[in-house]
């Protein structure tokens, strides 16, 4: 059973990076399809990024060009470069699979961007 734990998440001024980290518990070699998810409030969790156990990644529109997805199959860890940070970028960030499965749903990490 694979466990997923995000952290990297803060507080952070527009224009601003944040690195965000989700390491698993176990082997993500076998999961062909890695995402990173943001749910902000009163709205429904979205797909942001998502990676390929070959590095095919795609973004959603809306943090194309800013944001980065990657992941270390060695070190079982998935991470998220965010630059360019704006206010609606503000949620908790989740990582999943990428369709996500109801159990690795982790706790999540808070990024908050201030104007």
């Amino acid at each position: 059973q694979v466990q997923l734990v995000e952290s990297g998440g803060g507080l952070v001024q527009t224009g601003g990076s944040l690195r965000l980290s989700c390491v698993a518990s176990g082997s993500i070699f076998s999961i062909n399809a890695l995402g990173w998810y943001r749910q902000a409030p009163g709205k429904q969790r979205e797909l942001v990024a998502s990676i390929t156990n070959i590095g095919y990644t795609k973004y959603a529109d809306s943090v194309k060009g800013r944001f980065t997805i990657s992941r270390d199959n060695v070190k079982n860890t998935v991470y998220l470069q965010m630059n360019s940070l704006k206010p609606e970028d503000t949620a908790v960030y989740y990582c999943n699979s990428a369709p996500g499965r109801q159990d690795y749903w982790g706790q999540g990490t808070q990024v908050t961007v201030s104007s």
